[in-house]
């Protein structure tokens, strides 16, 4: 489940490089939050201690409520960074 959640995030990240409506940013801010969220109580019933510190830290930047201005440079950084990551997290853990 962790591995789908992982893809499914990455893809919307990389969908964000291309031009979007407003609402699609806001539910990728959304489904970022609870995404993470989820990974992170994941990591942490496996047993891991800086991961789920890491996912939190990403919940809490995506969340909605609050909007945080990078700018849409920053934010696409952010984007290609975040689903790189996702992705090699998901190949490494379904080769583990």
């Amino acid at each position: 489940m962790t591995t789908l959640i992982r893809l499914l995030l990455a893809a919307l990240f990389f969908l964000c490089l291309a031009p979007m409506p407003y609402g699609y940013y806001a539910f990728v801010r959304f489904a970022a939050m609870v995404g993470f969220g989820w990974l992170a109580y994941n990591a942490k019933q496996e047993g891991q201690v800086m991961l789920p510190w890491v996912y939190l830290c990403l919940a809490l930047l995506f969340q909605p409520f609050i909007k945080i201005a990078l700018g849409r440079t920053i934010w696409n950084v952010v984007d290609v960074v975040l689903g790189v990551w996702l992705v090699a997290a998901a190949l490494w853990a379904k080769n583990k």
